[in-house]
């Protein structure tokens, strides 16, 4: 999923944009507070969720001068460059029938929300950008539900409704939460919060292949092996069909905003892999994906620092969208 993106991201959003593809989400998630959890822990639950809510604003910087097709093509390119040495020790071992589901998995849980979500911040505030991706936990269920027989309590309808309704609040009562100093700034951009909508729905789809089609392979050589069948036709479609190097060369602050890209694409990809891999292995997967909670905040701190406004709609929308996400996490 993506680096928003999150890459890969399972019931986390990565940003990502895209969340990496590190492992199954699970359908139970307890409140943070759980028992015998060491110390270490907490730490690496509190960086994870500040990588992955630092996604929406580094979009946001690589959109100054990148268009969002540019800044998909670049940041699905990067990562899979950074795990490429990865993925050649892992693709002889990974049985050919898995291939199909791999590149199922990449196309609608990274390659496309990556370019989603960057055309969606071309007019969305990163801080709400972040809150919506909170709507992955409601569509890994969903999807679930639909394709692969997941049942369905009146807990979990309920969970989903919440989430659905406060993405409602959001874009018709929210407005497009655009920089404190123009208020005025159009509230039909709220809609482009659709492309969020969309990108966590092949989230959703993409965390139950990796769960039902993919079990017993390690996250990682699911992460880099995905990104080895979409990094290619990403790397080709940057070179070939966008202006990245005539802008990388003239315009000025290009640079700039290529690190920042570079920078999501690491931090969502590489680092956030291997330090989410750590923190399982130190407590649980229910224990990590508290970071859902977590995210949202985040991205709204650097969305208020970047002068993003943020109102009582917004408050309302976010709250819903989370309590949804708890009744999900929580139901049985």
């Amino acid at each position: 999923m993506s680096v928003h993106s999150p890459l890969s991201s399972p019931a986390l959003p990565p940003n990502v944009p895209a969340p990496p593809a590190v492992a199954a989400t699970p359908e139970v998630l307890p409140a943070p507070a759980a028992p015998g959890v060491p110390p270490l822990a907490w730490g690496l639950l509190g960086v994870l969720s500040l990588i992955w809510g630092t996604s929406f604003i580094l979009m946001k910087k690589g959109l100054v001068v990148f268009s969002a097709l540019e800044l998909g093509a670049v940041r699905v390119s990067v990562a899979a460059l950074l795990l490429l040495p990865f993925a050649v020790r892992e693709v002889g071992r990974v049985e050919r029938s898995r291939l199909k589901w791999l590149a199922l998995s990449g196309t609608v849980g990274t390659l496309i929300p990556a370019f989603l979500f960057a055309y969606a911040e071309t007019r969305l505030a990163s801080g709400l950008a972040g809150v919506l991706n909170a709507l992955t936990a409601v569509f890994v269920l969903l999807m679930g539900a639909l394709l692969f027989g997941q049942r369905l309590t009146g807990l979990r309808v309920l969970g989903i409704t919440l989430g659905l309704l406060g993405t409602v609040v959001l874009m018709l009562l929210g407005g497009s939460g655009g920089d404190a100093a123009t208020p005025a700034s159009s509230a039909g951009n709220a809609w482009y919060g659709l492309y969020i909508v969309a990108a966590t729905v092949g989230y959703g789809l993409s965390v139950n292949v990796i769960k039902h089609c993919l079990h017993g392979m390690t996250p990682l050589a699911v992460t880099s092996l995905l990104l080895l069948l979409i990094g290619g036709p990403a790397l080709a479609f940057l070179f070939l069909g966008t202006g990245f190097v005539h802008k990388l060369a003239t315009v000025p602050g290009a640079w700039a905003a290529f690190g920042y890209i570079v920078l999501l694409a690491t931090l969502s990809t590489a680092v956030a892999t291997f330090l989410f891999n750590m923190l399982i292995q130190r407590s649980t997967a229910l224990f990590a994906s508290s970071s859902t909670y977590l995210i949202p905040i985040v991205a709204l701190g650097w969305g208020a620092l970047d002068g993003e406004a943020f109102n009582l709609w917004h408050a309302l929308g976010m709250v819903i969208i989370l309590a949804g996400v708890f009744v999900i996490h929580r139901a049985k």
